[in-house]
């Protein structure tokens, strides 16, 4: 028995023709503009784009806390229209709850959710282990630096075995060589289980590094202005990567679609 059973496998994600509109005060706000994306099971999408494109919007919305004006967006062959299970959200500050250790975190949905101790524990235990906090279970978050509580965000998200990774500027708080590291743990994590991740950054070498494709976005209203694969061999070490022709190649065809 698994911790649920919405999580089969990876499913593919569209994002068809999807337009969002505000309406404010001082008039309408067109926040996206005809967006099509395509996320294939597995794969790492990277969304990129200045300041106020619609890219949190967006993720809103395959999240299921907002809807499209106009288009639509599924996941599978499902509509999305509300929040759902399968889908697990990373922010970029960790959402934990901070009177409760590390493993009481994790268990936390599956709990209130009534799955079973036998079986919630060692999905935990796993999850822990899989993101580097082994040994840490008793601590609370206070208690941990922040690299470790974005572990343990990650840990909260996976035991619930969502199909689809939402991460919205998840190390965009870290330091650098924390920021790294992060960035190899989502690696580490796509080859031992394989999800469907939708990731939103600001950094282009982040982008870059960790993607099998990137989306390029303009200003608003956010359209997609560049649609760029990453051919880069996995498993990919960031000293190698980036010292590689293609990645510095990539970097600037991202950089000229920005400027574009």
């Amino acid at each position: 028995m698994t911790i649920t059973e919405a999580r089969t496998a990876a499913l593919p994600l569209t994002i068809s023709k999807v337009d969002r509109r505000f309406e404010g005060l001082s008039g309408t706000i067109h926040a996206l503009s005809n967006v099509d994306i395509t996320i294939a099971p597995s794969e790492i999408v990277s969304i990129v784009g200045p300041s106020g494109c619609g890219k949190s919007t967006l993720l809103r919305m395959v999240a299921g806390f907002d809807v499209p004006t106009e288009g639509r967006i599924l996941l599978g062959d499902r509509p999305i229209t509300a929040p759902g299970a399968d889908r697990g959200i990373v922010f970029q500050h960790p959402q934990l709850y901070p009177w409760l250790n590390v493993f009481d975190n994790v268990v936390f949905g599956p709990r209130m959710r009534g799955v079973p101790r036998n079986v919630f524990t060692p999905a935990a235990e796993r999850y822990i282990e899989i993101v580097g906090l082994k040994g840490f279970e008793r601590h609370f978050p206070y208690q941990l630096s922040g690299g470790m509580r974005q572990r343990l965000q990650i840990a909260r998200v996976l035991i619930n075995e969502p199909n689809i990774l939402l991460m919205d500027e998840p190390f965009g708080a870290l330091d650098y060589q924390t920021r790294l590291e992060m960035q190899k743990l989502l690696l580490d994590l796509c080859l031992d289980i394989a999800p469907t991740v939708l990731f939103i950054t600001h950094d282009i070498d982040e982008a870059v590094f960790i993607s099998d494709r990137i989306y390029v976005m303009s200003a608003r209203p956010g359209r997609i202005v560049e649609v760029l694969d990453v051919p880069l061999p996995r498993p990919r070490v960031f000293e190698e990567a980036t010292t590689n022709e293609l990645f510095v190649k990539l970097r600037l065809q991202v950089l000229k679609a920005l400027k574009h």
